[in-house]
């Protein structure tokens, strides 16, 4: 039922809502008509009409979900997915959206963010990476007591139980929460070579099946690494761009992976140990201030929160020709582009590529060289 257009006071309200634009996270922007109030709108399309039931209830603005979609867009689909919609699995946000949508969409967002956060205007293009679904390398599931597998619900410790996640792939490594850790091995085929990898169940790895063929060539065609350059490897993980940079810069050059997690570090020590690789384990921010070496080319791939403004600057110190980083969130993509422009670089390269289809994230790969270099055209 439709409530009427009134000021929402408690969960659960239901308000009626002109939906705007995408915005980073996955949701729409709507305004309450009566209390002017921004309202954060997941399950619904820019252009929509929708009653959206109130999730919660911020300071300065509310989450709702799209619960009935009164005008719909176009662009919208019915989800393949049983488990995706309002109150069910929070992995999947976008798959009541037509694929090809979902990229303009993204788009959109790495434009605002860039835009907002970093002063640029950059287009942007976001590459389509089949497959749409079974595209997920690796799962990790909560399990309920009866045995079942489970997934958690869009910002809750709420499980949602699942019998067939459709964007698990085939031969995906699964992990069960509190199951013991074992060590698996991935094997990535590149234009550059073939490297086998050693990874915990449990660790970080690229998800998407072609994540790591991808990401490996997008890194070595924007850096371009040559013979005997020295090359820092931020957030190194178990190593896979270091796997790759460390031949290209040959015997006379030398390749430093820094990763702060143990098991991940020990791993890379492992997976590099025929290619001459130092390894440094430590917080990347720490690492530095001791001193991890010149460096003519630096690699970032940090965390969700990005490197942040001290590991920035410090990596600025080195003056390396380029730095070359992958971010999986927007957002701190543009904050810390933002501080290297500060620093004296500037953005020449910007790749977005659809790593997480029917999700609201976007990988994205940039390069930056110092402003007072001439780059060549990319």
């Amino acid at each position: 039922m439709t409530a009427p257009d009134g000021p929402a006071t408690e969960v659960g309200a239901r308000l009626e809502l002109v939906c705007g634009p995408i915005a980073h996270g996955g949701h729409v922007v709507a305004r309450h008509g009566e209390s002017g109030r921004v309202v954060f709108v997941r399950h619904a399309l820019p252009g929509e009409r929708v009653v959206a039931e109130v999730t919660e209830l911020e300071k300065s603005f509310w989450r709702a979900d799209a619960v009935e979609v009164l005008d719909a867009s176009p662009d919208r689909v019915v989800a393949p997915c049983p488990y995706a919609g309002p109150g069910r699995c929070g992995g999947c946000d976008l798959q009541h959206v037509a694929p090809a949508r979902q990229r303009a969409l993204k788009g959109e967002v790495v434009r605002e963010q860039m835009r907002r956060l970093a002063g640029l205007e950059v287009d942007v293009v976001v590459e389509e990476v089949p497959p749409d679904l079974r595209w997920r390398s690796r799962m990790r599931y909560a399990v309920l007591p009866d045995g079942r597998r489970a997934l958690r619900r869009h910002r809750s410790h709420e499980l949602e139980p699942v019998e067939d996640c459709l964007v698990e792939a085939p031969g995906a490594v699964v992990h069960e929460e509190g199951a013991p850790r074992e060590v698996v091995h991935q094997t990535v085929h590149t234009s550059h070579g073939t490297r086998t990898f050693a990874v915990a169940s449990d660790g970080f790895w690229q998800p998407h099946v072609e994540a790591p063929r991808l990401l490996v060539e997008a890194v070595m065609d924007l850096a371009a690494p040559r013979p005997g350059e020295r090359v820092l490897d931020l957030y190194a993980g178990v190593g896979l761009f270091s796997a790759y940079l460390a031949p290209a810069v040959g015997p006379e050059g030398r390749v430093t992976a820094v990763e702060g997690d143990r098991v991940a570090s020990d791993l890379s020590r492992d997976n590099l140990r025929d290619l001459g690789v130092r390894v440094l384990r430590g917080r990347v921010d720490r690492v530095l201030h001791r001193g991890a070496g010149p460096a003519d080319l630096v690699v970032l791939d940090p965390p969700r929160v990005g490197a942040k403004r001290q590991v920035v600057g410090q990596v600025a110190a080195l003056a390396p020709r380029a730095v070359v980083y992958v971010a999986c969130d927007p957002a701190a993509l543009a904050r810390d582009t933002a501080y290297l422009l500060e620093e004296g670089y500037r953005l020449t390269s910007l790749r977005a590529l659809d790593l997480f289809p029917m999700t609201s994230h976007t990988e994205c790969v940039a390069l930056l060289e110092p402003a007072d270099v001439c780059a060549r055209p990319r």
